[in-house]
């Protein structure tokens, strides 16, 4: 039992709402409340973030009505209701985006925002390990929210000069990358190794409630001018701010309570080892002094560069359909009839109810079988025949388009998950850095960083091929999810040869206890 000294000091750690919800109730939080609040509180911070992102796309058709609905250059006749959408809003628009030229700027803002963003990665991720995560996160979201309202600030104040929201965007960009980093560093300090690929695959959910709710947002604030469409998200995310600098408990160190996640998998290990009487673990205070790994001694860490690879290709073909499923579906024919924008819009979000699946599929399986790289390699290689049914048969009928879109979100978004949230917190916790936490949003920041270099390559190179036909943009998404898979191969190598040596050392153990029995 500590001092009165060091109690006070540990709970003065604690975030102010915790400790006044403690007081109003008269109780002191349980560990598994903590993680309650940390999954809830990181939930909601991270849907907040894609919400904000979310709005460019949704606003584009204002902007420029043209980039919606280019038909002039399609080789087929155009549907009467989609004449007389062209009709309704082909005078409409917000310079400097309503010219000839608008579509190829509202591209280059989207390039900027996402090479600002995977770049300002690898420093969020360099800060995130040697600052306060609370603090940091919160500064990133007010950050976002602030310049997310700036581009939409643009509406009230008359501004059409391109680059005010080309700045305004890639600013975002920036405090946007402190995002990833910080929340899957927190919930890595929070969950052990054991149950982490299936909790954080249903948590991951984050991204697809974010997308959604950032487009009902976006679209029913189109009604009162597109301002708003920016203005509400922006002022949503500086709230959760908030709430995130108020109640996230980073650590159980930083609160002053005992991990329990991080106790039995040591009781384990120990076990496994044949270790009898208890070892002297770390105190709370060794833990927060740990020193914080650099950059180039995150890339030593074993698994780490592969993965980072294979997300930077998983990245560009799931961003390849963020960005342009909906255009593809209002494009494509399917039954011989053409949709509307907003029906393929919305149409479009089956394919991120195929990803939460897809997510909480990988990570169960992955836990399971204690095969992070196996689970990854094989959705990866279950997706190439995915798009390619999806392709040559998504125009068949709307009931067949949507079920091999679920399908196709299922192995698209399901490794995707998985590597940006359960490996990059096992990584960040790899036992070469001997019990060292402080690698976490490192990790988590070069592995996602370069992912998101793939996630605004792919946008980009589709709008080029797309132009050719859409067979070849198709062969690029496969093309890419098997050089993917490939560059797995070696961690999946080293993980069957270790299941294999596991399997014989259980047989020789239970020869040994059989003879042993029998003498």
């Amino acid at each position: 039992m500590g001092s009165l000294t060091e109690s006070t000091t540990e709970t003065n750690t604690r975030p102010y709402g915790l400790r006044l919800i403690e007081r109003a109730t008269k109780t002191t939080l349980t560990f598994r409340a903590y993680q309650a609040t940390v999954l809830l509180i990181t939930f909601f911070a991270y849907a907040s973030y894609h919400a904000a992102r979310k709005t460019t796309s949704i606003v584009k058709s204002t902007l420029d009505p043209q980039s919606s609905l280019s038909l002039g250059l399609l080789p087929w006749p155009r549907p009467n209701f989609l004449r007389q959408a062209q009709n309704q809003t082909l005078n409409s628009g917000w310079a400097p985006f309503d010219g000839s030229d608008g579509t190829s700027m509202l591209g280059q803002i989207d390039v900027a925002f996402l090479a600002v963003y995977s770049l300002g990665m690898y420093f969020a991720g360099h800060l995130g390990d040697r600052l306060d995560l609370r603090k940091f996160l919160t500064a990133g979201m007010v950050g976002t929210g602030i310049f997310t309202a700036l581009f939409g600030l643009g509406y009230w104040s008359n501004i059409h000069s391109f680059y005010y929201y080309l700045g305004a965007q890639m600013l975002a960009g920036l405090f946007q990358s402190t995002g990833w980093p910080s929340v899957v560093a927190v919930v890595g300090k929070w969950f052990g190794k054991g149950k982490r690929g299936l909790i954080m695959g249903i948590w991951n959910a984050h991204t697809s409630v974010g997308n959604i709710l950032g487009s009902l947002i976006a679209s029913a604030m189109l009604n009162y001018g597109w301002g708003w469409s920016f203005v509400v998200p922006g002022l949503l995310i500086m709230a959760f701010g908030v709430v995130v600098f108020l109640f996230l408990p980073v650590s159980p160190e930083l609160v002053g309570i005992d991990n329990e996640e991080e106790e039995k998998e040591e009781s384990k290990e120990q076990n496994a080892k044949g270790i009898e009487e208890p070892l002297l673990g770390r105190t709370a205070e060794e833990k927060e002094k740990e020193k914080a790994v650099g950059f180039m001694e995150a890339l030593k860490i074993p698994g780490v560069v592969p993965y980072a690879l294979c997300l930077f290709f998983s990245k560009l073909v799931a961003y390849t359909f963020l960005y342009w499923l909906p255009f593809y579906i209002s494009h494509t024919a399917i039954e011989g009839e053409y949709l509307s924008d907003s029906t393929a819009g919305n149409l479009s979000t089956l394919f991120d109810v195929g990803g939460v699946v897809g997510g909480i599929l990988a990570g169960h399986i992955s836990d399971r079988l204690d095969a992070r790289a196996i689970t990854a390699a094989s959705f990866m290689y279950c997706a190439i025949p995915a798009l390619f049914f999806y392709r040559i048969y998504g125009s068949v009928s709307l009931y067949v388009n949507a079920a091999l879109m679920v399908v196709a979100g299922v192995f698209v978004n399901g490794p995707y998950a998985l590597i940006t949230t359960a490996v990059s917190a096992d990584l960040g916790t790899h036992v070469s850095l001997g019990g060292n936490s402080r690698a976490l949003a490192t990790v988590t920041a070069i592995i996602d960083g370069t992912g998101s270099v793939g996630a605004a390559l792919g946008p980009l190179l589709t709008g080029y091929i797309s132009t050719k036909g859409w067979n070849g943009v198709f062969t690029m998404l496969m093309g890419s999810a098997l050089v993917a898979g490939l560059l797995l191969t070696r961690l999946v190598v080293a993980e069957v040869a270790a299941k294999m040596r596991g399997q014989r050392g259980s047989r020789s153990l239970s020869t040994e206890v059989a003879v042993a029995e029998e003498v």
